[in-house]
């Protein structure tokens, strides 16, 4: 048995080994992060074909609302803003174990303040959900109710997953904290195929929570080959431990913010025609592929580089990071953004086009997906600007850009609301451009509020948040990323426009009525399009393309580019 145990641990070594620069962090996680959004597609359109955008999947999304703010305000609040930025400093102080001690004492303190909040809101849920969904019926909130209290379960879960992962993350080693989405995807996809018969709908819930322990028990596993031992420490008046909480009071508040947004949405969301929460939480999960591939991908792979670059008061380097980064997600997203909005009807029918999600379904989904990419660009970047400031121990700026932010959201959403709640020019405008000329005046096309509200905060908040680093850190080098900016855009543009054409002529030569017709059509479409942006970079000469493929040669013939204690070797930081 010890044989075995000594066998597993050094497997789990193996796998998990450190990763040695922001470019190979990101292609790991990237890379597994590709298998996650497939198995989320999947697990969507499991739920598209089974219930179909309607009062089911609705009061399901609505039951993720509790559990989602307290995973939010107690869990990344903690993990994102303070604990990794200090445990990463203190690893590279080599205070090894005042290190484990803020570890010890972070997981006791959060596992006790999660326990009381998922215990409270399970009993008061019947009071919150209706403020949240006033206009579901009774039995649609009755519904969402019971659904929400199985999911009070899954932040213990991965709560407890976020402190484990923290440390993977601090040490560089990526690759089971990227497994960890893989798995909770799993336990989902799980409950909708094999717990729905015997428990009814509450099987959905099932899988949540199985998929959110699983999540847990995969990022659990490398520390028994750590340093890390276990103590029942509540030191919460140590000084790491407070400075966690010094940094986690504002980032809470500012993910409360964004937790608002979210339910603001519900609310006007459940006022709208039966499906409309579902549409907008399929678009939004469809535009969260690219952006969990590279977007955050870049911005979790950069944290710690930037940390110990912040601990270490290397101002100059620290701005290198940001600038090639930021270019680097521009240089991914922006190319997708465009060729999503192109393909965006061939990407939903082909994904969840299914049993019950009929082509009704199809187009506003698409629709709202098409808005989505809109402000793609701006959600992709925000999590490398945002761990910016959270490297620099600064929590407090990113709360009042949020709550400014909350502002436009609001606003912006009550406003696109009123406006397509009539026939009038802009709805006419909107429809046209969106490809729903034939739907204006017949379907409820205010659902297209929700991402229009979204991408015009996303874009508001990452310019804002831009503006206020630069003041603080001096400069953000914005030539250079502006230079690459209109190149770039230039190429997208050209590679959407191959995929449009491409999309034309074969219209006449696949069945589109078809799923392998549409399908075949996308895929050649797509391709042709990511092409014809390949092309033009070169042309164009834009930087982030090179790189990015000396970095993919590199990482094939099992290069790779040496972190120094210095900063970053030759600029490769992205």
């Amino acid at each position: 048995m010890l044989s075995m145990f000594k066998k597993i641990k050094k497997l789990i070594s193996k796998i998990n080994k450190e990763s040695q620069s922001i470019t190979s962090a990101a292609i790991i996680i990237g890379g597994l992060s590709v298998a996650s959004r497939i198995l989320g597609v999947i697990r969507d359109r499991v739920l598209a074909s089974q219930f179909g955008a309607g009062d089911i999947l609705d009061a399901y999304y609505a039951a993720f609302r509790l559990p989602d703010l307290v995973y939010n305000l107690l869990i990344l609040g903690a993990v994102s803003a303070g604990l990794i930025p200090i445990f990463t400093s203190l690893l590279a102080k080599h205070q090894e174990k005042e290190a484990w001690k803020l570890i010890n004492s972070i997981l006791n303190l959060l596992s006790v303040a999660l326990l009381i909040a998922c215990g409270a809101l399970f009993a008061l849920a019947p009071l919150l959900l209706p403020l949240i969904t006033p206009g579901f019926t009774l039995e649609k909130m009755e519904l969402a109710i019971a659904l929400s209290r199985i999911m009070f379960l899954s932040p213990i879960f991965l709560g407890l997953s976020s402190i484990f992962s923290s440390v993977l993350q601090s040490q560089r080693k990526f690759f089971l904290y990227s497994l960890a989405p893989i798995v909770y995807n799993l336990g989902i996809i799980f409950g909708a195929l094999f717990l729905v018969k015997p428990f009814g709908v509450a099987g959905l819930a099932w899988g949540v929570v199985i998929g959110a322990f699983l999540h847990m028990i995969i990022q659990l596993l490398p520390l028994f080959g750590s340093d890390f031992k276990y103590r029942l420490d509540f030191n919460w008046r140590d000084r790491h431990v407070m400075e966690v909480f010094r940094m986690m009071v504002p980032r809470t508040i500012s993910l409360g913010v964004s937790q608002f947004n979210f339910l603001i949405i519900t609310v006007v969301a459940s006022t709208l025609a039966a499906g409309s929460l579902s549409i907008f939480t399929f678009a939004n999960n469809l535009q969260n592929f690219p952006l969990g591939i590279f977007g955050v991908s870049l911005g979790i792979a950069a944290l710690p580089v930037l940390s110990t670059l912040a601990a270490q008061k290397k101002n100059q380097e620290f701005v290198t990071v940001v600038s090639t980064t930021f270019r680097q997600t521009l240089f991914l997203i922006v190319p997708i953004a465009i060729i999503l909005y192109v393909l965006r009807a061939q990407i939903v029918r082909v994904l969840l086009g299914a049993g019950r999600f009929d082509w009704y379904d199809t187009r506003l989904t698409a629709a709202s997906l098409a808005i989505f990419c809109i402000g793609l660009f701006a959600a992709g970047a925000y999590p490398l600007i945002i761990r910016s400031f959270y490297a620099l121990h600064d929590t407090k700026t990113p709360f009042y850009a949020g709550l400014l932010s909350m502002i436009v959201n609001v606003t912006a959403l009550l406003v696109f609301r009123f406006v397509f709640s009539f026939q009038n020019w802009f709805s006419f405008a909107a429809a046209a451009l969106l490809r729903l000329s034939d739907l204006w005046g017949y379907v409820d096309m205010r659902v297209l509020a929700l991402p229009a509200a979204m991408s015009v905060s996303a874009i508001f908040e990452l310019l804002l948040l831009m503006i206020l680093l630069r003041n603080k850190i001096g400069r953000l080098d914005i030539r250079r990323i502006a230079n690459s900016a209109w190149r770039i855009t230039i190429a997208s543009i050209g590679g959407g426009l191959t995929a449009y054409f491409s999309l034309r002529l074969f219209d006449d030569y696949v069945a589109t009525q078809t799923f392998w017709g549409i399908f075949s059509q996308g895929l050649i479409a797509g391709i042709l399009g990511l092409l014809g942006y390949t092309a033009l970079g070169l042309i164009l000469k834009i930087e982030e393309m090179f790189i990015f493929l000396t970095s993919m040669k590199r990482k094939l013939f099992k290069s790779v580019v040496i972190m120094t204690d210095s900063g970053v070797n030759n600029g490769s930081s992205t």
